[in-house]
Order: structure tokens, then sequence, then C-alpha cells
């Protein structure tokens, strides 16, 4: 083997599950078509579960400037238009162009207990993302090789052999396909890809504009459409039913983006210059399977579908992280029977579910009399205290649970940020990849009982001050609770260190 994987894939998402593989030891190679990272306008913000992620592998002191920056820029927007006073406030986002305000929003459902310093990110460019991931990458030894492209592979019982422009190839344990909503991988590899047609066509830009000032801030509902203008200087999007575009290789021109705007919003805009622009649609479809054999898939090349609600940055973000563990375990030897196969039995349902989320918008965003009508019901259900909740709680992804076998109410939620006694967080404990065994009561007989799965799972006794009750949590490396207890007794404590990390050494 020339390395144990090759990620077909330089985004956030190839280079995530590229950071996860080399802290457990696993040899990466990732390889980028492209020479230059892309950037044309992508995703503006992450959620709460993805900053979380971030928070776990020590990356928030790299973005926090970023997030400032951004928060500076937004004010100075909303100043521009005429905001006085105290600060607004901020939306926890939208449904279907429905702009939810925080103020609403119970932070005190158990759902959001414990965050901890990952709330303080939110608003960060997916290039910035990037570009951060891209320097812990090279700072943890993984091999990037860009303007270098996947041609094909042949993949057996044994491995694959990645075959790359100029006639290269590369012996590999494993292929991974985080090359985008049009993955070469997938395609190549014959994964079914079922899901539903576009309908619509969408522009997303960053221009200079003239004209623009008489435009209300927010989502606006048009004719035959939607646009927004903000909430950063000069971003723009809009939203037209009438199928998906005849050309979606060309360049986004001004004169493009001008008569878009113009046909929606009535206004008398100028789009003088244009630094970036993209189409999309609401082709929304998803593998039925994310492995074949040793060829996987993560990220756009699992999954399509329309940007609204801003998840699909958040979503591949989770198939990376939970998927790096448990394909290095398998790599390493000691990953129980199955462990690879609950890649797809834990992501595939949250991907079900952004699917559908971005569908229900789309239909929900139509201009005709009845869906009108629907849209005002709806609206006034989010802007109560108990919608916006629930659209809080959707969005940041606190809702999301795994299927693990456990009677204790966290087993399968991701684990909040619980305080110790030290003056630690739990997140500060998870910065090296491993799992986490907290021993909460001084409890040996805890101790004694994790004592074979020594170099798999690391051991933390201390004081819980944010949860006083439990005695014992069981954290996978991906931050999800595999176990937990609070009568100090160890039972099914054995069953969940053998399901998730092998059998004991």
């Amino acid at each position: 083997m020339n390395t144990d994987v090759v990620i077909s894939g330089g985004g956030p998402v190839g280079l995530m599950l590229a950071c996860e593989l080399r802290l457990a030891g696993v040899d990466v190679l990732v390889v980028e078509r492209l020479a230059e990272p892309d950037q044309t306008i992508k995703a503006g913000s992450v959620n709460l579960t993805t900053a979380e992620a971030f928070y776990r592998r020590g990356l928030l002191p790299a973005m926090d400037e970023n997030v400032r920056q951004n928060a500076e820029r937004i004010q100075k927007f909303l100043e521009s238009r005429g905001a006085t006073g105290p600060k607004p406030a901020l939306p926890v986002g939208h449904f279907a162009g429905i702009m939810v305000a925080s103020n609403g929003v119970h932070f005190d459902d158990p759902a959001f207990r414990d965050v901890g310093p990952a709330a303080r990110v939110v608003v960060i460019q997916q290039q910035a993302v990037e570009a951060i991931l891209g320097a812990r990458a090279a700072e943890l030894g993984v091999e990037i090789r860009r303007g270098v492209e996947l041609t094909g592979f042949d993949a057996d019982d044994e491995g694959v052999s990645v075959h790359l422009h100029e006639g290269e190839t590369v012996r590999a344990g494993w292929l991974v396909g985080c090359d985008g909503g049009r993955s070469r991988v997938r395609k190549l590899a014959g994964f079914e890809f079922p899901g539903t047609d576009p309908a619509i066509t969408g522009r997303q830009a960053m221009a200079e504009l003239t004209g623009a000032d008489v435009l209300p801030a927010g989502w606006q509902h048009g004719n035959g459409g939607l646009y927004v203008h903000g909430p950063t200087p000069g971003r723009m999007l809009t939203v037209e039913f009438d199928g998906p575009p005849a050309d979606r290789e060309s360049p986004v021109t001004a004169q493009e983006l001008e008569d878009s705007f113009r046909r929606v919003s009535g206004a008398d805009i100028r789009v003088t210059k244009v630094h970036s622009a993209t189409r999309f649609t609401d082709n929304a479809r998803q593998a039925t399977t994310y492995r074949q054999g040793r060829v996987l898939l993560a990220g756009d090349a699992a999954h399509v579908h329309s940007p609204f609600g801003g998840q699909g940055l958040n979503l591949g973000i989770g198939d990376a992280v939970n998927l790096g563990w448990k394909l290095a375990a398998t790599i390493r030897g000691w990953a129980p029977d199955g462990l690879l196969d609950t890649y797809t039995t834990e992501r595939h349902p949250i991907g079900e579910w952004v699917l559908d989320w971005t569908r229900a918008q789309v239909a929900l965003m139509r201009d005709d009399v009845r869906t009108k009508a629907l849209r005002q019901v709806v609206g006034d259900l989010l802007r109560t205290d108990d919608g916006a909740t629930y659209l809080a709680k959707k969005l940041s992804g606190v809702l999301h649970r795994y299927p693990i076998d456990g009677e204790h109410d966290l087993t399968g939620r991701g684990a909040p940020d619980f305080a110790f006694a030290d003056g630690t967080r739990l997140g500060e404990h998870l910065q090296d990849g491993k799992a986490l065994l907290l021993d909460l009561a001084e409890n040996a007989g805890l101790r004694e009982a994790a004592g074979g799965w020594a170099g798999r799972v690391t051991v933390l006794t201390t004081k819980c001050v944010s949860d006083a009750n439990l005695t014992g949590v069981l954290i996978r490396p991906d931050g999800y609770i595999a176990w937990a207890s609070e009568d100090g007794g160890t039972a099914g404590l054995d069953t969940a260190l053998r399901r998730w990390f092998g059998e004991p050494a």
C-alpha cells in the first residue's frame, strides 16, 4: 500500500475527514482537482453541532477573528440600511425565507444545556473553514495534492488502486469520495442516487450594486420568486420558479444577475461588478448506502439538496466526524464487527431529514394564492416562542440522535459540554480524537471495567458541576454518548465498550 486512505476532494469535508484520520495515526492522501481553493460564494455560517465538532478538536481560536470580522460587517450593513439604537436580536435562521428572531427562543430548553464555547461560532464563511482545516491537516501531516484529479479506480477485497491524471496510480486500503454533488467517485463506483428533480433556479453572488438602497432587508417574496440583499454588503440572492437553469456550467454574468433581481424584486438595480457568483437548484438526491466495499462517500458526494436552511456544510462535517474514527478503527484492526456499517446507519437518516427539510421550504416558497395563505399560517406559528424554539433546535442539530442502545436519556445524543470542578470543560478533553470515559464518582470498579481498552478509551476521573446526578459517561470520539449512568454502577458498560471499541486487549 502507498497509503491507508485516499480522499478525493479537498474541501471542508475531505479536510475534516483527513484530520480525523490523522489523529488516529492513519496515513492519508488528499487529492483535489482544483489548483487553488474555490472562492465561489458558498455557506456563510455553521450550526451548533458543527461548531461543537470544531471546538472538540481545538479549532475555535483559529475561527474567532473571522467570526468577529463578520459580525462587524453585518452590523455596518444594518447601519447603512438605517438601523439605529441597540443592536437588533440576531435571527436564529429562516424557513422558506420566513426570518425568525432569536429573542423568542427558549435557550433554557434541555436540548441546549451545557452548550459551552461552541455557541460563539455561527457566522463564518466556508472558505475560512476550509483554510483553517487545510492548515490543521498540514500540521497533522496530511499529504494534500492540489491540481491532481482522480480519473478512475479499481477496487478489490484488499484495497483500491486509484488512478490519477498523467498515468499515476496510488494503491490504498480505502477510497473516500468527498468530491461534491457531481462526484466522480460515486458515479464510477455505481452508487444508486435516487431523489427528486429540480424545479427552481437560484442565483447567489457577491457583487457591487447601485440602486439597492431601496430594497428592504431580509428575505422578500416578489414576482414569481424570492430575493434577498445582505446581511453583508454586496451579497445578493434570487430564487425563481421557472425550472432548472438551461446551462449550469457557463459563468454567471452581471447581466444575468441583474435581470433575475429585477424580475423578482421589480427594483431598478444595476450590477456593476461580480466578485463571486453561482447558480443552484433544488435537486435533492441521496445515495442509498454510503459504503460499497472499500469505497465510501461523504458530504455532497453522498447527498445533494438546495442550500435553504444552511445545512449542507453541517451535514458534510457530521459525516466526516462520524466516519473518521470508525474507518481508523477498521484500519488499525480493533474495530468490532459491523462498526463501519454504522456510518450509513447513523448518518443516512439525518441526510434524509435535510432533504425533506429543504423540499418543504421550496414548497412553501411558491407564489400561488394557496401557498401564500399557508405561508402566513406557518409564519405566525414560527414567530411564537415555541415555534422559534422548534426552529432553533432543528437548525442547530441538537435534536439529532443516533440509534445507540442504552437506557439513559443521554445515550445517542451529542454530549453536552459538561463543566468540571477543575475549571475545564468536556470539549477540552476530546482534542486527541479518542473516546473518553468519565468517572464522575471516583468509582474504582468503573475504571477497572475499562482497563482492557487502554489506548482506545481514555479514563478521566473528575467531578461534574453541571450535572451532579451523573456518575459515569462513555463518549465516542465523535462526541456522542454511548453509555451513561446515575447510580454509580457499571451495568451495560462492558457491552457498550465491546460494541464500539472491540474486544479488550
